[in-house]
């Protein structure tokens, strides 16, 4: 079903030529001369713009045709009517209202029916409705009661597809959602599998580790029982070592003793000796020695006697040697 078209006025498309020429023809009846001439050429004027106006908008130049009644120095309902009608061919339909509802005094029901087409073109069903309503108030017209119940039902349409789409966009909401929580869970599951494949990682390295410490007691038991021998070895060794060191020291010891034998029967030899030396000989040194504590008093030479035939010193005769 399609919106059936705009009406046209009653009167016809040169219906605002002749309203204009009505008014001028009054119009030289109440003025003088003059007068008449001026407005005369105004109203051949304006005829000739809305004649240009009509062809174009039968040739289909409809932008042309409104652009043409918008000179028109004379305003009227029929003239906003005409420009609503080649704005609503031009699809402006928003101009083509404000020329329809400045149109007043036109046929009611054809005017509304205009707006009611100018807004179900531009699919705001509701405002088409009322227009529609109101022209049937006005009276009953077979094409705006038409144009009403398509306006209806394009109007529930309009409603279904609003809810299908506030469906759909909630339907993707909830989607969207889903994804963003099976993204969490897959990040929590790969989180704990982390967590887990983690948690037996450290269980086999301590089994590992648990599995270790026998065989590194065994290890160490072994080198234990390996260490033995060496050990007792080197044991038998230091003690040998001890032990030929002992004999070494004991061996000193001896020498020493026998070292100690010697000299303390030196000694004694030398005692003897001295012993066996002859009282003149003990005297003579005697002699010797306080002579020589003399002389070292007298700071003198030391030497008193001299080596080879020297000769000997004459004898004081106050000096008593002996």
């Amino acid at each position: 079903m399609k919106v059936r078209n705009s009406k046209s006025r009653v009167r016809g498309r040169r219906s605002a030529f002749f309203f204009f020429l009505e008014r001028h023809l009054l119009l030289t009846l109440l003025t003088a001369h003059c007068s008449l001439l001026t407005l005369a050429d105004a109203g051949l004027m304006d005829f000739k713009t809305i004649d240009e106006a009509n062809k174009a908008y039968e040739g289909k130049q409809y932008q042309k045709s409104a652009a043409l009644l918008k000179k028109l120095n004379k305003k009227s309902p029929e003239v906003d009517y005409d420009l609503g009608n080649s704005y609503y061919k031009d699809k402006k339909y928003d101009q083509a209202i404000e020329a329809y509802k400045r149109a007043k005094g036109i046929d009611e029901t054809q005017r509304l029916h205009n707006v009611g087409n100018s807004y179900f073109q531009e699919k705001k069903y509701d405002q088409a409705i009322k227009a529609y309503e109101e022209a049937l108030k006005q009276r009953e017209d077979e094409d705006t009661r038409h144009n009403l119940e398509l306006a209806k039902k394009m109007k529930k349409q309009q409603e279904q597809k609003k809810q299908n789409q506030k469906k759909q966009d909630q339907k993707k909401k909830d989607q969207q959602k889903n994804k963003d929580q099976n993204k969490d869970q897959k990040k929590k599951e790969q989180k704990d599998q982390k967590k887990q494949q983690k948690n037996q990682k450290k269980k086999d390295q301590n089994q590992k580790d648990q599995q270790k410490k026998p065989n590194q007691q065994k290890k160490s038991e072994k080198d234990q029982q390996k260490q033995k021998p060496n050990q007792k070895k080197n044991e038998q060794q230091k003690q040998q070592q001890k032990n030929q060191k002992g004999q070494k020291d004991q061996q000193q010891s001896q020498r020493e003793k026998k070292d100690q034998q010697k000299e303390k029967g030196s000694s004694a030899g030398s005692e003897q000796k001295k012993q066996k030396m002859s009282k003149e000989q003990q005297m003579t040194q005697k002699e010797l020695n306080r002579l020589l504590k003399k002389l070292n008093q007298k700071k003198l030479p030391s030497m008193m006697y001299q080596a080879g035939e020297a000769k000997k010193p004459k004898r004081d005769n106050e000096v008593n040697p002996w």
